[in-house]
């Protein structure tokens, strides 16, 4: 099998995990011959076409008896072969926000302590907004909508309405807190960082490739 992608000097064809497999190939030739072997199952099986001109296959539907997708969830999160993580983000969000939204009784109950409040927060919303948030690739939309909806959280189980005119800053003051997702991030990379292993390669690597003309995206 030729191998497609090459960073940090190492060649990678193929991310697997438990029994999920991601084959990586740069043409439908490579594609078959990475599937050799392999009893697939192709009405799980799904097919994404990676590349910066995104209209050459917006019209392809299929290869084979493969489905050709823009997006898919892949081990729970939403992988988009824009590469943006924006798409993840507000779906995260969203599925977040109907959980916190179905606690409001609690929320309201004076006989629930502010710590105990906090700690339903953490376990029952943020557990599924922060669900591989350390993996995001965050640009400055992406961070100003995170911010909002951890601020609509706060002030949700607060019970404070933006007409008290609360500043972001004191809320956090009086929670003891500090914003979650840059300190996942930051948590997560310094784990690479100590490690030697593919996800130190991946992170850490370079690909060569040559980069278009034009600005860079804004982060």
């Amino acid at each position: 099998m030729a191998v497609p992608m090459t960073t940090g000097g190492s060649k990678i064809s193929n991310l697997r995990f438990a029994d999920d497999t991601t084959l990586i190939a740069a043409s439908q030739e490579e594609q078959h011959s990475a599937a050799y072997g392999f009893g697939i199952n192709y009405n799980k099986t799904k097919v994404m076409i990676v590349d910066r001109e995104h209209a050459n296959h917006r019209e392809i539907k299929s290869i084979g008896r493969c489905e050709v997708v823009q997006s898919f969830v892949y081990l729970g999160s939403l992988i988009d072969n824009s590469g943006s993580c924006e798409n993840e983000i507000r779906r995260r969000i969203q599925q977040a926000r109907v959980v916190m939204t179905k606690l409001t009784k609690i929320w309201r109950d004076h006989n629930i302590t502010k710590a105990t409040k906090m700690s339903l927060v953490q376990s029952l919303v943020f557990s599924i907004f922060l669900y591989a948030s350390e993996t995001w690739t965050v640009k400055k939309g992406d961070r100003a909508r995170i911010d909002a909806f951890e601020m609509w959280t706060w002030r949700r189980m607060l019970r404070i309405p933006y007409t008290a005119h609360r500043t972001n800053v004191s809320i956090l003051d009086e929670l003891r807190l500090s914003s979650i997702v840059p300190t996942r991030m930051h948590t997560f990379f310094g784990h690479i960082h100590r490690s030697d292993n593919m996800e130190k390669l991946v992170v850490q690597g370079h690909a060569p490739s040559g980069r278009r003309r034009g600005r860079s995206p804004t982060h």
